[in-house]
């Protein structure tokens, strides 16, 4: 128990990582970073899918097209997206949306699969989400007070980033869900072959897209310099740092802690992630939260952890 909790934290202070970028590097295009993330990804990958080589060989084309998918909007569009929205709304309000996918994800696959999986109760689930609005608002409204408070404050800008961050979220809500069905689906194939593959696919992907990009900034006149930009040694480095850490060795722990803890106990471990990131924004404003911000985050993580408690109903049959 206490090996697989130690795991599930590694797992949590790494994936943390990916809210970090955005904030070191904000001159950078949230585009740039997050195929330079997943460009490192599937190079890490390479050698993952030599030795897993004779698994891989047994997918077929619909399983590449549909890796190909999973990769465009699980891995690239999802970080774009969240890339984007902390740039614009700052690490908090993004990082406590984002915290909600764990519900979010449990309510989907209850209007989509109930009959298959079973019905979490609306009325249990009720409280716990009334608990995750209350502590998004109040962080919101520290956020933006603070906002206001700035001579050249941009709302329009705030607004665009928290929307970006409902985006991040309805592509890690799509991603599980269809990875689900893929596994349920082919239930002789290994995970780690499914994940490996998921790995490969997202390669030419974010080549293609570093490529387009710097065409379409060389087009347009860019100033910005390619293909490093202006700080080569910190990008680079960034980018391998997460690659490695929040991409692939981040998910090997999560697998260890989830092979060691019961399922239930798990899933709310999750949670760490998202403490790990608003730690690491607030350690580079290099301020405490206020009372309220803390009191939001901890009416999250309640919400989020009553939540994942629920258990399914089985539908009743039908007549």
């Amino acid at each position: 128990m206490w090996a697989g909790t130690l795991y599930a934290l590694a797992a949590g202070l790494m994936w943390g990582l990916v809210f970090v970028g955005p904030l070191l590097l904000p001159e950078y295009p949230a585009a740039l970073q997050s195929v330079a993330r997943y460009l490192a990804f599937g190079l890490i990958a390479l050698p993952l899918a030599w030795l897993d080589r004779r698994g891989l060989r047994q997918l077929q084309r619909a399983d590449w097209i549909e890796a190909l998918k999973l990769a465009a909007i699980g891995n690239l569009l999802y970080y774009l997206c969240l890339a984007s929205a902390i740039q614009r709304a700052g690490g908090p309000v993004p990082t406590m949306i984002i915290g909600t996918l764990p519900v979010v994800i449990a309510i989907s696959a209850n209007l989509r699969n109930a009959r298959r999986d079973g019905r979490l109760p609306w009325k249990r689930l009720a409280p716990p989400l009334a608990l995750i609005a209350l502590g998004i608002a109040c962080v919101n409204h520290v956020e933006l007070q603070a906002l206001r408070q700035e001579p050249d404050a941009d709302m329009s800008r705030y607004a665009i980033g928290a929307l970006l961050a409902l985006g991040a979220v309805a592509c890690w809500t799509w991603y599980p869900l269809r990875n689900a069905d893929w596994l349920r689906a082919h239930p002789g194939r290994s995970p780690r072959t499914w994940a490996t593959a998921q790995g490969v696919a997202t390669l030419p992907l974010a080549l293609a897209g570093y490529l387009l990009l710097w065409a379409g900034m060389a087009a347009a006149g860019s100033e910005f310099p390619m293909p490093a930009g202006p700080r080569p040694e910190v990008f680079l480095a960034l980018m391998a740092i997460i690659g490695l850490f929040a991409s692939w060795l981040g998910t090997l722990c999560w697998n260890e802690a989830s092979q060691r803890l019961p399922t239930a106990l798990a899933g709310q471990l999750i949670v760490f992630e998202t403490l790990a990131a608003l730690a690491y924004a607030y350690i580079l404003r290099g301020q405490m939260p206020q009372p309220l911000t803390l009191i939001g985050i901890a009416c999250l993580m309640v919400g989020v952890l009553r939540a994942v408690r629920i258990k399914p109903e089985p539908l009743p049959a039908a007549a």
